[in-house]
């Protein structure tokens, strides 16, 4: 069965200040325990702020490392869900569920995109 990836961008600038309620994180948990026993889920997790991030950068055979927050970016990856599904379909599925558990004042994506083997 095909891997997919999924990576939960969010928008930092209007992200709550507090970070999520109680009840999302209830309500993130319970898919999460529904994912596992459906055998999808192989691995998920929440990533620190920009904030707390590096960024390694090479070009022109030289590296260059920039601390963040990066105040240029619009939306960072959030945090992962490391899925195997049947098909894209379902990926998809499981990725819509996990976006509707958030309040309506989150603005989240998820990229879902298939991981190439071999």
């Amino acid at each position: 069965m095909p891997r997919y990836l999924s990576l939960v961008q969010i928008d930092e600038k209007n992200a709550p200040a507090e970070g999520p309620s109680a009840e999302l994180m209830q309500r993130m948990g319970e898919l999460i325990e529904e994912m596992t026993k459906a055998g999808v889920l192989l691995d998920t997790a929440g990533l620190t702020p920009t904030a707390q991030g590096v960024r390694v950068h090479y070009e022109g055979g030289r590296t260059s490392v920039t601390d963040g927050p990066f105040t240029e970016a619009k939306e960072v990856v959030g945090g992962y869900a490391l899925m195997q599904c049947k098909d894209r379909a379902e990926a998809i599925e499981w990725a819509t569920r996990f976006l509707k558990v958030h309040e309506s004042h989150w603005t989240v994506t998820c990229e879902v995109r298939e991981i190439a083997e071999g």
